[in-house]
């Protein structure tokens, strides 16, 4: 079945049907329904390359390693996040991640001084991620994410299918454990995140992240001292 992408209310009802069908199926399956529902040329993997990509990544990868993955290139990286991608390109196989960046036009007009992440860090995620991701999204009429619900916040009632406008979102680890992603990266000997042995358990851009204790949840490192939680990608419509 293909989803048309124009047609928001069939999406809906798609997204509900699969999500009650895959409520307790494993990441494996839910990868290869998003790939049954759209077909592989309509549907992508979108990847931070972070602390926990590498899992979701194997999963995609073990099914069909020519599923298209995105990667946004906010040009805040961290370089260990950029030579990790690359770590992970070989490791795995992957055959098209496609690194997309934001409109220089729109840095140009909002962000010239690059200090925007200080001033309104959710206009920098806006300009640097969601609309990037949103023009790359364009092409396709379904995506995977990394999203669990033990990351706590909004992602604890986080559903396996949901529709995202005119395009299914698939949560292949949504039931996931923290102890069933190290299973993961243990029976593939998975290379960890370059800057997770330095305390650094959820990584995203450079001036925005900071180390997390053990006892502390494993986002906390994120916009520490801010009411923000989340980017803008999965809680903004890419329709």
């Amino acid at each position: 079945m293909t989803i048309l992408p124009d047609d928001v209310e069939a999406v809906a009802a798609t997204a509900a049907r699969l999500d009650r069908e895959l409520a307790q199926a494993s990441p494996t399956q839910i990868v290869e329904a998003a790939l049954r529902a759209v077909g592989r040329d309509r549907l992508a993997v979108v990847s931070s390359f972070g602390t926990e990509s590498a899992a979701l990544l194997k999963v995609a990868a073990d099914v069909d390693p020519a599923i298209p993955v995105i990667f946004l290139d906010t040009g805040w990286l961290f370089a260990e996040t950029l030579s990790y991608r690359s770590t992970l390109i070989a490791t795995l196989g992957l055959c098209d991640v496609r690194s997309i960046r934001p409109l220089p036009v729109d840095l140009a007009r909002h962000d010239p001084d690059s200090e925007l992440w200080f001033s309104d860090p959710d206009a920098c995620c806006r300009i640097r991620k969601v609309e990037p991701l949103k023009r790359a999204l364009s092409l396709f009429a379904g995506w995977i994410n990394g999203r669990k619900r033990f990351q706590g916040g909004a992602r604890a009632v986080l559903p396996v299918v949901e529709d995202d406008g005119a395009r299914l979102k698939f949560n292949p680890l949504a039931n996931s454990s923290p102890e069933d992603i190290a299973a993961i990266y243990a029976s593939a000997k998975l290379p960890a995140h370059p800057l997770a042995a330095s305390g650094f358990r959820s990584v995203g851009c450079m001036p925005c992240t900071s180390r997390a204790a053990a006892d502390e949840d494993s986002r906390a490192g994120r916009w520490r001292g801010r009411g923000k939680t989340e980017c803008g990608i999965h809680t903004t419509t890419t329709s």
